[in-house]
């Protein structure tokens, strides 16, 4: 990259583009914990860790949603009762388009990166690839993401 222009996606990897210095939660930390380390970190998502390999994701909406469905304070749920367990991620030589293929696939905006143990390495995500890779591949990954899935409802209505 040159003078801070974007460049061409053809020969990056993860760990060009990747933040190494991440927060993250752990399984046993309160929903408030996690909401706490999101507001000082400025970030809408967190890898979850069980002693130092990563396990799954938390966002703010996972939050936001397991305080409202069980009626409680965020304080008394724990990070297991709201984070996704189905992980996506990636590894530091993963090319953008892997990337951009896992998220636009699973409809998610953040992978965590992690070593062959599944130990954080940091994380990427698409505001990351946007910034640093000219191209359509972010354009068309971010209109994979933003495709509507049923809801809950509409899929039991047509059971």
């Amino acid at each position: 990259m040159h003078g801070g222009e974007p460049t061409k996606e053809l020969d990056m990897i993860v760990l060009d583009l990747m933040t190494r210095d991440c927060a993250s939660v752990t399984t046993d930390d309160t929903l408030s914990v996690a909401a706490g380390r999101m507001w000082e970190k400025d970030c809408g998502a967190l890898p979850v860790l069980q002693g130092d390999v990563v396990v799954g994701m938390l966002t703010d909406r996972d939050i936001c949603m397991a305080t409202w469905s069980r009626g409680a304070p965020p304080n008394d749920l724990r990070v297991v009762d709201a984070m996704s367990t189905k992980l996506v991620s990636c590894t530091t030589g993963d090319s953008i388009k892997q990337v951009e293929a896992a998220m636009r696939s699973q409809q998610v905006r953040r992978l965590p990166v992690v070593d062959t143990e599944g130990h954080l390495l940091g994380i990427i995500s698409l505001a990351d690839i946007v910034q640093r890779v000219s191209g359509d591949g972010a354009v068309t990954t971010l209109a994979g993401i933003c495709q509507r899935s049923p809801s809950p409802s509409a899929l039991a209505a047509q059971a």
